[in-house]
């Protein structure tokens, strides 16, 4: 009893202490209060501050309407001085009936200085800080500059970074911020996975997106450095590539990333659910507008009943189609695409409805981040400005626009609401990046040996959109300069204005006999007609030299020798030609003239001497290029076509008149897997316009043609200087064409980074219709007239013979530039042409 009595005064003391702390606390808040009602900011004492002034801190309390201070004014200035930074502590105390404010001063910074780090320089780091020199310290901001540094490390693929902040303790009040970095070792991509694709494989889908695994030649390159940015955007890349190609259902899933600290790298793994296939079921066009025919707009869509379902098409279709409509004055029209599936057919019907849509005007365009380029450069890529109706399609196509300039890191284009419910912003922001290129190269091909090039070049030229390229070459066969320069919007029309001046030397060779010199200058303008078709006019004119080695030419100053003459024929025994109408010249002729055989040698083809004669040649020619090009990678293409047409027309004065077209086309498919198809044919005419052709216009044409057969290897020939070149030289022709089909397959056992592939082809091709002058005109036609080696001083006999080889090859996207070794062997050939069935091309930039 006793102790239950104990226990429920215990009880009851607990209870009583428990009530009483908040009623005294309430009772001192009351004092406290009431006193500091009767406090005005003027009243209130300040101590332990140094550098701030009691002013300034005593007007962080706000007074009341009355001028008093209560308690919640009171907490409100306490929470203002805290939220300044400059003090470590402060204490609201009560002495002598006042309140009195108490501080602790934060110590001002002496220096920022870092530590350990190499990778990242002091300038780069000094500017991602907030602590600065001669600023306060604050412990949060100290905090935020430490999970920069680290973030800034991470971004470059250094995720073992330790970054521990010291401070270090300096006299009157001051401090030195060091941060000590540990940089660790650079955490690379060690695997790229994927999950449920079934109609590509992992080796194609890792040529799609930006990241790279990590390799023995990751040190050329970055994109092998995790980097969480990159991984989101290779998402979409992904999408958008199975979106390309009729699998309108794709997503992409999830992109999954697990460091693994045995390889010390990242794994990463996107998961896909690609859904099925489509084609383009049918095509229709709704206008809700009553005035505007959707039908007409038919011309304007890419895509096509029966093709293979593209998500890009359709977005530029709707594309020229807003366009369009706006250039016939429905500038607010809108075009919206629909698809509805078929399930079972697997087919998408695609209905392009165009309605009115709401009238908004494009109130600004703010244009941000552009510290260099000037402002002009990025507002013409926009077809709209400030004023106009806002059509989304053609902010899209400014957008694409800037980031194929290539002058920035990011762009984006974002819109918000303007002053009025009609009016949007449009708001451009730009990551500024290097644009300016120094490269030195070298290569070296079977074909020109060695050669070393250096170039300086910049793409955006005073921030104003200009390029220019000064380069300089210089190898064993082959020595020049070239000068250019591209203005992209002349007087402000979207027309590019090109100027080329080259000088350039081709010495002889095993492949050639002479010596050229070429000087050049040449002005271009290019429209683009659309982003898939290019059209180019120039004019150029050159000046072209040839010149001959001494023991080619030791008969010229004979006047009895055949080169002697500006006309070819024959000469008789005795010396003395027999004159023909036409200015040729008959007669039985030895080849031995005063005693000497002068092509016993090799004495150089007069049609070569004929060009040697004239001297130098002025060459004058106005032509185009008009191109086709829907290849999905520039570089290393796997779908598309590429086609372009040439012509050019000499005798625009000058001393030569032709007129020369040439074409060429190359389509790739992907055939089964990662296996793709290249089929290319090619040909071109050269025709006489008045002034007959020399044999340096004809075209030349050797491994460019037909692979397995040396340089200008192919077709007619000149077979007097045989001695000499063992083949004679090559004349060339008015006529070819060629075909290549060729298959071109990854070696699956090596990583996807190492960029080698194989090649498997077979090429066919001619060469034919020569229209210059020859050794000796009807030589062996009833008269035996034969060199030293008892063959017949004329042109090698060719009839248009259809060159064929096969063969395999070895292609290489590498670090160092794009390198091919092909060994093709011929399977049909003429008697003079000359093989080569290995090659080798490639070069480097660095």
């Amino acid at each position: 009893m006793m102790v239950g009595l104990r226990v429920l005064r215990g009880g009851l003391t607990a209870a009583l202490i428990m009530f009483a702390l908040p009623v005294a606390a309430v009772a001192t808040a009351s004092l406290v209060s009431s006193q500091a009602v009767a406090q005005t900011a003027a009243s209130i004492g300040v101590e332990g501050n140094r550098r701030i002034e009691a002013d300034t801190i005593r007007s962080y309390f706000k007074p009341g309407p009355s001028g008093r201070l209560d308690s919640a004014r009171i907490d409100d200035g306490l929470k203002a001085l805290i939220e300044t930074g400059l003090f470590q502590d402060v204490k609201i105390n009560q002495a002598g009936g006042r309140l009195v404010v108490v501080v602790v001063e934060n110590p001002v910074i002496g220096r920022v200085a870092f530590e350990g780090n190499k990778k990242v320089k002091d300038d780069q780091l000094t500017a991602e800080v907030q602590s600065k020199a001669r600023g306060t310290l604050s412990r949060a901001m100290v905090q935020s500059d430490t999970a920069r540094i680290t973030e800034i490390y991470r971004r470059n693929g250094r995720y073992d970074v330790k970054v521990e902040p010291k401070i270090i303790e300096q006299p009157n009040n001051r401090v030195d911020l060091v941060f000590e970095i540990t940089e660790g070792a650079k955490t690379g991509v060690k695997s790229i996975e994927f999950i449920g694709n079934q109609a590509y494989s992992g080796y194609r889908l890792r040529d799609v997106i930006k990241t790279r695994e990590s390799n023995f030649l990751s040190f050329l390159g970055g994109n092998d450095v995790y980097d969480p940015d990159r991984i989101e955007a290779d998402r979409d890349i992904l999408r958008r590539f199975y979106l390309k190609n009729g699998y309108a259902d794709v997503q992409i899933v999830a992109a999954l990333t697990e460091y693994d600290p045995e390889r010390k790298g990242f794994l990463v793994t996107f998961k896909i659910e690609e859904g099925q296939q489509y084609r383009v079921g049918s095509v229709d066009f709704q206008s809700s507008i009553a005035t505007l025919d959707g039908n007409s707009f038919r011309s304007l869509s890419r895509v096509n009943v029966g093709s293979i379902y593209n998500a890009e098409a359709v977005e530029k279709s709707v594309e020229e189609m807003s366009i369009e409509a706006s250039r016939r004055g429905y500038a607010f029209a809108t075009v919206k695409p629909r698809g509805d599936r078929n399930f079972e057919a697997h087919t998408v019907s695609i209905v392009f409805a165009i309605d009115e849509g709401p009238r908004v005007y494009i109130e600004r365009i703010n244009v941000r981040g552009n510290t260099r380029t000037r402002d002009y450069v990025i507002r013409r890529e926009f077809d709209i400005s400030e004023g106009d109706a806002y059509n989304r399609a053609l902010v899209d196509r400014a957008e694409r626009r800037l980031k194929n300039l290539d002058y920035f890191k990011t762009v984006k284009v974002n819109s918000e609401p303007g002053s009025s419910s009609d009016r949007v912003v449009l708001n451009v922001d730009l990551e500024e990046k290097s644009t300016g290129d120094f490269s030195v190269s070298g290569g070296y091909s079977t074909a020109d040996g060695f050669l070393g090039e250096v170039s300086i070049s910049e793409r955006n030229l005073l921030g104003r959109g200009l390029y220019a390229k000064a380069s300089v070459q210089y190898g064993q066969r082959t020595q020049g300069y070239t000068l250019s320069f591209v203005e992209p919007y002349l007087l402000g029309y979207r027309v590019a204005l090109g100027l080329d001046f080259y000088q350039r030397k081709q010495l002889a060779s095993n492949y050639v006999s002479y010596d050229s010199k070429s000087i050049g200058f040449s002005p271009r303008l290019g429209f683009q007609l659309r982003e898939d078709l290019n059209l180019q006019l120039r004019y150029s004119i050159s000046r072209q030299e040839i010149t001959l080695p001494y023991y080619l030419q030791n008969c010229n100053n004979d006047p009895t020798s055949l080169s002697y003459y500006p006309t070819p024929g024959y000469i008789n025994a005795g010396g003395s030609p027999n004159s023909l109408p036409g200015g040729l010249y008959t007669g039985p002729f030895t080849g031995v003239v005063g005693g000497s055989n002068c092509l016993a040698d090799g004495e150089a083809s007069v049609a070569v001497k004929q060009g040697l004669a004239k001297g130098p040649v002025i060459t004058s020619a106005v032509g185009y290029t008009l191109a086709y090009n829907t290849l999905d990678n520039n570089k290393d293409p796997t779908s598309g076509i590429l086609a372009t047409l040439n012509q050019d027309f000499a005798g625009v004065g000058g001393d030569v008149s032709y007129l020369k077209t040439t074409g060429d086309v190359k389509l790739y498919t992907p055939v089964v897997a990662d296996i793709v198809g290249v089929l290319r044919l090619q040909g071109g005419v050269l025709t006489d316009t008045g002034k007959g052709i020399r044999m340096l216009d004809h075209f030349q044409m050797g491994p460019n043609l037909v692979r397995g057969f040396a340089p200008v290897g192919i077709g007619p020939r000149d077979i007097s200087n045989f001695n000499t070149l063992g083949y004679g030289d090559a004349l060339g022709g008015t006529k070819y064409w060629g075909a290549s089909a060729e298959l071109q397959m990854p070696f699956w056992f090596l990583p996807k980074e190492v960029g080698l592939k194989g090649a498997i082809y077979a090429d066919a091709g001619s060469v034919f219709g020569y229209e210059g002058v020859t050794s000796l005109v009807g030589a062996c036609n009833g008269t035996p007239i034969q060199n030293a080696q008892n063959q017949c001083l004329t042109v090698g006999a060719d009839n248009g013979l259809i060159r064929t080889s096969v063969g395999v090859g070895l292609i290489w996207q590498s670090p160092f530039g794009p390198l091919r070794f092909d060994y093709a062997i011929p399977l049909s050939k003429s008697q003079y042409d000359r093989t080569q069935e290995f090659r080798f091309g490639g070069g480097t930039s660095f």
